[in-house]
C-alpha cells in the first residue's frame, strides 16, 4: 500500500513540474514573440518563476559567450593563416627584389663599362656553371658560336682580367681563369714597367703570382699589375691584379709577386667576352711614378 501512495505522490509531483515548465515555457515563448502578457505580477508569481527565469538566463549567457569564444577563436585561427601566408609572400617578393636589385645594379655597371670600353667590342655573358674538379680554374658562359664567340678570345669584366675562352659550343663556351696554373699572361708593372709572367699559384688556388721578376727589380707592395699585350690573347692595359707580397724565389737569382686578384674570380655572374679589338688604348689611364708621362698615350709599345 505504501508503495502505491508513494508512486503517487511521485506521479503528482512529476506532473506538477511538467506543468510549471511548461507554463513558463509557453509564458517565456509568446512574451517574447509578442503575442501574450502575463496577466497577474503578484509578488508570490514573480518569486516562484523567478528562479526558473535565473536559470533560463543562465543558460542563454552561457550559450552565447560560448558561442562568442568558438567563433573568435575560428576567426583569430583564420586571420593568423592568411597573416603567416602573407608574411612567406612578403618575404619571397623582398627577396626576389633583392636579387633583381642586385642583378640590375651588375648589369648596369657592366653596360657602363661596355660603353666606356670604346677600344673593344664586348659580348656580356652570364656564368652558367662551374665544374667541381675546376671550380677555381673553368667557368662556363650562356654564349657561344652563334654569337660571335671564338676561341682565345680574352673575357673581362668592369674591374680587370677574368681569363680566355678555351672551347666553344653553338650556345656556351668554357674560359680559363686566370688563377688557373696552367695559364700564363704576359703582364707589366704599372708603375716601373717591370715585366713578368702571371700564373696561378699552386699553394694558393685563389690568388695568382707574377713570376720572372729579376732579384733587384723595382716592384712593390701595392704596386697595380697589368696586361702588356705580349702573347696575343690579352690585349694591353687590362688590370690583373695587386701585389700584396713580394717574396724571393727559392733559386736566389728572381724573386715572385703575390697577386690580390682585381676580380673576385669566385662570384662572377656576369662578364663580357672581347670579340673585337679596334685600337691598344689601355683600359686604365697609365701614368709615370713621378708624374713626368701624365696624359701621354703609352699603348704603342713597350718603354
Amino acid at each position: 500500500m505504501s508503495k502505491i501512495k508513494n508512486d503517487g505522490h511521485s506521479g503528482r509531483a512529476a506532473l506538477i513540474l511538467a506543468i510549471v515548465f511548461v507554463g513558463v515555457f509557453c509564458s517565456v515563448f509568446f512574451a517574447d514573440k509578442g503575442r501574450f502578457e502575463l496577466p497577474f505580477t503578484t509578488p508570490t508569481l514573480l518569486t516562484v518563476f523567478a528562479p526558473f527565469q535565473r536559470a533560463a538566463s543562465w543558460v542563454g549567457g552561457k550559450y552565447r559567450e560560448i558561442t562568442l569564444n568558438v567563433w573568435d577563436v575560428f576567426t583569430v585561427h583564420e586571420q593568423n593563416k592568411m597573416l603567416r601566408n602573407e608574411v612567406r609572400e612578403l618575404r619571397e617578393l623582398n627577396r626576389k627584389a633583392a636579387e633583381y636589385e642586385a642583378e640590375n645594379h651588375r648589369l648596369r655597371d657592366m653596360l657602363n663599362y661596355k660603353n666606356s670600353a670604346g677600344q673593344f667590342d664586348l659580348a656580356v655573358c652570364s656564368v652558367i656553371g662551374r665544374e667541381a674538379a675546376t671550380w677555381t680554374s673553368v667557368i662556363t658562359v650562356n654564349q657561344g658560336s652563334s654569337d660571335g664567340i671564338r676561341k682565345n678570345m680574352p673575357v673581362v669584366t668592369q674591374h680587370g682580367l677574368v681569363g680566355h675562352v678555351t672551347e666553344v659550343g653553338p650556345v656556351s663556351s668554357r674560359v680559363k681563369l686566370v688563377t688557373d696554373p696552367r695559364a700564363a699572361v704576359a703582364v707589366l708593372d704599372q708603375r716601373s714597367r717591370i715585366a713578368g709572367i702571371v700564373q696561378g699559384d699552386i699553394a694558393d688556388i685563389y690568388r695568382v703570382r707574377m713570376v720572372n721578376i729579376p732579384r733587384n727589380a723595382d716592384v712593390m707592395v701595392g704596386d697595380k699589375i697589368i696586361t702588356s699585350g705580349f702573347g696575343g690573347i690579352y690585349p694591353k692595359g687590362l688590370v690583373v691584379g695587386t701585389i700584396s707580397e713580394v717574396k724571393n724565389d727559392a733559386g736566389g737569382l728572381l724573386k715572385y709577386a703575390v697577386l690580390d686578384s682585381a676580380v673576385d674570380l669566385q662570384q662572377l655572374e656576369d662578364v663580357a667576352v672581347i670579340t673585337t679589338l679596334r685600337e691598344s688604348v689601355p683600359i686604365t689611364p697609365l701614368a709615370n711614378a713621378n708624374g713626368s708621362d701624365k696624359g701621354k698615350n703609352i699603348s704603342g709599345g713597350q718603354p
